[in-house]
């Protein structure tokens, strides 16, 4: 039996088959197959959800080959790409066609069907994450239908389905609004948390892109600021780059949260091996400040909650971290992005930031996890669907508006229930 594993190895399946069509035809044909025989399907891209959204005993299909561009609209900035391409090679596709995504979160392993089925967000006040970047999709839905969705057909879909969870079928291609390609001037400082949280509301509305980091068991915070420039290219030279991002934020990191692994009493004085002063400035193409690279494994729970709520909610996790005795190797990282109207997207109906918090790989997670989620709850907290959470469709119907309209929309669109898993079956109910 074949064994497919996440990118953090905390989610593993055995499926029936792991499958990897190369046309929708293909894919089609597997979805047509598996309700024949009462067997489910779950659609798979990088593996870089924590959650077990991806797993399945039926059949496992990998879009690793259904990747690149499948049509270009320079005048209307749109492009059309096929679900499997990471967005990493979108990112490099569209820089060669001129074009840029508004917005981007740091990863860009994951597929494009992915990371919008997920509410992929990234940060920005005026902006929302990726799907909300989604002006068309096609679908091969439960009934082994082939579905094209956009503003002028089945405009149901594109307004209730753009956040998916994959659960009202498989994603073949997407279509997203780009912008003219754009460079940003990326400042990195490191502030006191305390004065960046009475600041908040200003270094937020005062930057195109903003987060922070705040480095538990310290004062500090390690902030962000992304804008938008005509400035030529001013990379950071090779060598400080990789000394910067990849010895010292990868390796380096990785080592310091080994040893606290091994040693959590150190972890308090580990935590100032991170840096507290310094910073460094430069200017690149939009999509090399947007993307870091990622060498050291987690788990990670992130949340959303209304922008207004951020500094009570992170001053409650500080507290209650050195209240309940965590030992933390990991930054709290803080980001925001604006409102926006797809059903199950964590910011739909209201202006957000986002809480995240992380687990060096190997440690146990549910204690803290379980502690912060329990404040997230009561600043109205909607758990990224991709990361990991304990939440149930009971209580997560209230939280989003268009709860039950995305499940008749799913009703409609896989009766049968082709593309559910025991995760559909905890956030969203069995029936």
């Amino acid at each position: 039996m074949p064994t497919w594993k996440n990118w953090a190895g905390n989610q593993i399946a055995h499926p029936l088959s792991i499958e990897k069509p190369r046309s929708d035809e293909e894919l089609l044909a597997t979805v047509v197959s598996a309700r024949e025989r009462g067997e489910t399907v779950k659609v798979v891209g990088s593996g870089h959800s924590f959650t077990s959204i991806a797993l399945t005993q039926g059949r496992l299909v990998s879009l690793e080959n259904m990747s690149g561009i499948v049509g270009v609209d320079t005048d209307a900035q749109r492009v059309t790409v096929k679900a499997g391409t990471t967005l990493a090679d979108l990112n490099v596709l569209l820089d060669q066609h001129g074009l840029a995504l508004a917005n981007l979160g740091d990863i860009t392993y994951q597929t494009v069907a992915g990371a919008v089925s997920t509410g992929t967000h990234g940060t920005g006040r005026h902006l929302t994450g990726l799907a909300g970047q989604i002006t068309g999709m096609r679908i091969i839905n439960g009934l082994g239908q082939i579905t094209d969705t956009d503003e002028t057909q089945n405009t149901e879909i594109l307004r209730l389905g753009r956040v998916g969870l994959g659960a009202l079928g498989a994603i073949t291609q997407v279509t997203l609004q780009a912008v003219p390609a754009f460079r940003l001037r990326a400042v990195e400082t490191p502030m006191r948390v305390d004065q960046l949280l009475e600041e908040i509301d200003t270094h937020v509305d005062t930057n195109d892109h903003f987060e922070f980091f705040w480095v538990p068991h310290t004062g500090w915070a390690l902030t962000k600021r992304n804008n938008r420039t005509e400035d030529d290219v001013s990379p950071q030279p090779v060598v400080r780059h990789w000394i910067d991002k990849v010895l010292i934020e990868n390796y380096g990191f990785g080592a310091v949260c080994a040893v606290g692994r091994l040693r959590p009493k150190w972890i308090p004085r580990l935590a100032k091996a991170l840096p507290s002063s310094g910073g460094r400035e430069y200017v690149d193409t939009s999509y090399k400040v947007f993307a870091s690279t990622r060498l050291v494994k987690f788990y990670e729970m992130e949340y959303s909650i209304p922008r207004s709520h951020v500094v009570d909610a992170l001053n409650e996790v500080r507290s209650m971290v050195d209240s309940n005795g965590h030992l933390l190797n990991f930054p709290v990282e803080v980001r925001f992005t604006k409102a926006d109207d797809m059903a199950l997207s964590t910011s739909y109906g209201r202006d957000s930031a986002y809480i995240a918090v992380h687990i060096y790989k190997g440690m146990d997670y549910q204690p803290y996890f379980r502690d912060v989620e329990a404040i997230m709850r009561t600043h109205e907290g909607r758990p990224h669907w991709g990361k990991l959470h304990f939440r149930t469709a009971p209580d997560l119907a209230p939280a989003y508006p268009l709860f039950d309209e995305f499940l008749q929309l799913r009703k409609r669109l896989d009766p049968n229930r082709v593309f559910a898993n025991e995760y559909t079956d905890r956030v969203l109910g069995p029936e």
